[in-house]
């Protein structure tokens, strides 16, 4: 295309850093209308809910709840409170750039219209510790529950040695593989089928953990939650920082940005009713278990609810239904946390930063089978071979910096898109994002030293894969500025 600036002849500059893509132009360029990469909208409200309860409900209050108790005791109840606000405060960013920028980019492209193509990379860098990290983990949590299950109503066990990975004791971790096999299966048959799959296994686990509440508080007493809080603030802090494990994944719902029938309405509505939902239901689980067995006895415990019901009723069939739920509500989160994973990185290949094979979209079933699959396998391995603590922390600092990015990409935008359409605007601007970023930080700085090297180390990783690659093949890069003028259109 002729150049329209300069001398005649000479190409129009390139786009400059900080390479900033608008609002405006990460919709236009969304896959909606793009021939061979073209996602369905076929989710409405009621399957946006589910699948945010899906990707949330899942290892952490099933497995994590005996790793808050041991840090808080009792007062694990404040941490779920806590771990609640900090996600209610970024919630209200998301639901905010999720509606004006329904694409399905989520925090990265939220980072890409808010801070620069740089932010925006180590964000996606992130989410793979979000959303691919935290799959292998949940998968390590579903094999726990198996076990469980199986010993409840068969009263056997499967061999150590095809049940846990080596730190455990075990040499592979089989379970693990199937739950993620599974959730590639469903992915790839297409977003219909997972969001019936979802919203069933949603509706599932809701009613498993209503009944663990009803059973836990026929035998509630006071003096099972006395001392309230015995390692006093510090161990509310760090019981907090175990709770959020239990809160990620509501930014899944926004991945969902190019699937939803009526994103910039639904999609703020499903967060905000997702987290509200979820946190009642924790608080009243962590109540339930701790006021009918005391925190002692709940503390460090694999699969606790099972644990508390049996003790509860004296029999191993009550146990044996919360292990089925857990099963199923792990598989659900294994299948939505896949879906955002994959979503992710479809948008960073439409932007030139990974290889092109992740936004490859069948035609047939209107998914990126190929991303789907190789997603599956990377992160199978982790799942097969490392235990569950080795990589929560590192889960939860991860999604705790890309949920400070979206804090701050909403301030950004208010200053630079003032004009943007916003079906939903953050209450209390600008002190809810500046407290949400706060709260963040705070948590972030919870996880311990060790795991903020970890996590510098992944980040300079990060920025290495960037400037090798990611830097050089920018789509938006090689936009010449009449270029991004001409795709640009006028209006959100």
């Amino acid at each position: 295309m002729p150049s329209t600036t300069g001398a005649p002849g000479t190409r129009a500059p390139r786009v400059t850093t900080p390479r900033i893509k608008s609002p405006a132009l990460l919709v236009a360029e969304s896959g909606a209308d793009r021939e061979g990469h073209g996602l369905r909208r076929t989710m409405g409200l009621f399957q946006l809910i589910c699948f945010g309860v899906g990707a949330i409900v899942g290892t952490g209050i099933f497995v994590g709840l005996s790793d808050s108790v041991a840090q808080a005791g009792p007062a694990v109840v404040v941490s779920f409170l806590l771990a609640a606000l900090t996600c209610v405060l970024t919630a209200f960013a998301f639901a905010e750039l999720g509606g004006a920028i329904p694409v399905a980019g989520s925090s990265y492209s939220f980072a890409y219209a808010g801070l620069g193509e740089t932010t925006a990379f180590l964000v996606g860098w992130c989410l793979l510790l979000e959303y691919g990290v935290s799959v292998s983990a949940v998968a390590v949590g579903w094999s726990q529950y198996v076990n469980e299950l199986l010993n409840s109503v068969l009263g056997i066990r499967l061999p150590a040695a095809l049940s846990a990975g080596p730190g455990e004791g075990g040499l592979v971790n089989l379970p693990a593989v199937l739950v993620i096999a599974l959730a590639c299966v469903l992915l790839v048959r297409g977003v219909r089928e997972s969001a019936r799959a979802t919203a069933a296994m949603a509706v599932l686990k809701l009613a498993v953990l209503v009944a663990f509440c009803a059973i836990g508080f026929t035998a509630f007493r006071d003096g099972n939650l006395s001392p309230f809080s015995p390692a006093g603030l510090g161990g509310i802090g760090a019981g907090t920082t175990a709770a959020f494990f239990s809160y990620i994944g509501f930014d899944a719902i926004t991945t969902a940005g190019e699937e939803a029938k009526n994103p910039r309405r639904d999609i703020p509505v499903a967060i905000l009713v997702c987290i509200g939902l979820v946190t009642l239901l924790y608080c009243a689980v962590a109540l339930a278990a701790l006021g009918a067995v005391g925190g002692d006895a709940v503390a460090d415990r694999p699969a606790a609810l099972s644990y508390v019901v049996n003790e509860v009723t004296g029999a191993t069939i009550g146990g044996g239904i919360v292990a089925f739920g857990a099963v199923v509500a792990i598989a659900s989160v294994v299948l939505a946390v896949m879906y955002g994973q994959t979503r992710i990185l479809m948008s960073m290949s439409r932007d030139g930063l990974i290889p092109g094979v992740f936004e490859k979209v069948s035609p047939r079933t209107a998914t990126p089978v190929a991303g789907t699959l190789i997603v599956g396998v990377v992160f199978a391995v982790p799942a097969a071979f490392a235990p569950l603590d080795a990589v929560v922390n590192l889960c939860t600092i991860g999604t705790l910096a890309t949920m400070a990015a979206v804090n701050v990409a909403v301030l950004a935008l208010r200053r630079r898109e003032p004009g943007l359409a916003r079906t939903f605007r953050v209450p209390l601007y600008p002190v809810t994002p500046l407290l949400g970023l706060g709260f963040c930080l705070y948590l972030m700085y919870e996880t311990g030293a060790g795991t903020w090297i970890r996590f510098a180390v992944f980040l300079a990783a990060g920025l290495a894969l960037y400037a090798g690659y990611g830097r050089r093949n920018s789509r938006l890069a090689r936009l010449t500025a009449s270029d991004a003028a001409e795709r640009e259109p006028q209006a959100v």
